[in-house]
């Protein structure tokens, strides 16, 4: 059933490379005529996270809500993809370019000269998740919103923490997948739940990128090393609820049953907390825990339209707020 849901979201909102998909053409509410039909490009990593479905989904429903233009491109987790796909959109004629680019980098680097491109084209420019080092640089001669909105990274890893706290509360040992190596978001969620973390836990860490299938052959990988069979795991988390689904179809893939069983008893812990999907696995017992992480589109996409109509700068950076789910305090602490 779950498989199913999934695919479907997907069916729906997943674009192959370069392709882009239009909404905000039907339903056209009071904000129209004064937005004078803006046209908005946003730029996601991936087709294939549950996260990016649902920043492409807040994407679509504030278009519709501010009656404008949106095109979603997704870049195949691939930067050099993302920078083709968006210097093609600001190098484009006049009356086809957007008025405004939401991008979620790909890399590390926030795309600094495919941002100096934009503003140089009058184009506005918000960047997801990132703090980029230019942007103070591009505001003072931008004459379009420039701005970033992120999702509280650290704060999102001291939750986790805090979640294994609560759940090995005599200490134990945590297997822990992580996001991809150049990825800040990733690197601030692991500074932040080895912040709060306490020091009778021990963990373990494994690198994944963002997705089920990357995080299945991640685990596959390390129940072949030999230090797998005799290591003592009494936690398994991740920072992507997705990836936590990745580890227990590996474990569920184990021949010998009781191993199999041993596995799957532990809690599994993730983030992103959707409704459909880790909501639904938190009910379904299959995650003990998630962190709820609003998705950033449609904040952005609304600040970027208002401060086009009023000519003015939006605060330079901005934060989400997070929160566990279930809260801490109600989690209930692993049966040895």
């Amino acid at each position: 059933m779950r498989k199913r849901r999934r695919h479907q979201r997907s069916a729906r909102l997943r674009e192959s490379s370069g392709r882009t998909k239009s909404v905000g053409q039907l339903e056209k509410g009071s904000h129209s005529a004064i937005m004078k039909k803006l046209r908005f490009l946003v730029s996601l990593h991936t087709g294939e996270n549950d996260f990016q479905l649902a920043q492409a989904q807040s994407a679509e429903d504030t278009a519709r809500k501010l009656g404008i233009d949106a095109e979603i491109a997704y870049a195949d987790d691939d930067a050099v993809n993302q920078s083709t796909q968006l210097l093609k959109a600001i190098q484009s004629p006049a009356e086809s370019r957007p008025d405004a680019i939401v991008v979620e980098p790909v890399g590390g680097t926030a795309l600094p000269q495919v941002a100096r491109a934009a503003c140089r084209a009058g184009i506005g420019w918000a960047a997801l998740n990132r703090k980029p080092d230019y942007l103070s640089e591009l505001r003072r001669s931008a004459t379009t919103p420039v701005f970033a909105v992120s999702s509280d990274h650290a704060e999102i890893g001291r939750i986790q923490g805090r979640q294994f706290e609560a759940l090995l509360p005599a200490g134990g040992s945590v297997l822990y997948i992580e996001g991809p190596s150049g990825s800040p978001s990733a690197q601030s969620r692991t500074s932040g739940m080895l912040e709060t973390k306490p020091a009778n836990i021990q963990v373990a860490m494994l690198k994944a990128r963002w997705t089920e299938e990357s995080a299945l052959r991640a685990v596959r990988s390390w129940l072949k090393l030999a230090t797998s069979q005799g290591s003592s795991v009494d936690l398994i988390a991740a920072q992507d609820d997705s990836m936590a689904m990745g580890a227990r179809k590996a474990f569920q893939e184990i021949s010998n049953e009781a191993e199999r069983s041993r596995w799957l008893k532990l809690p599994f812990t993730g983030c992103d907390g959707l409704p459909s999907t880790g909501q639904a696995w938190v009910r379904e017992k299959w995650l003990a825990a998630t962190i709820f992480i609003p998705p950033l589109t449609g904040q952005a996409m609304e600040t970027l339209a208002k401060a086009l109509q009023d000519g003015t700068q939006p605060l330079e950076h901005s934060l989400t707020m997070s929160y566990s789910i279930p809260p801490v305090e109600s989690l209930v602490p692993r049966k040895r």
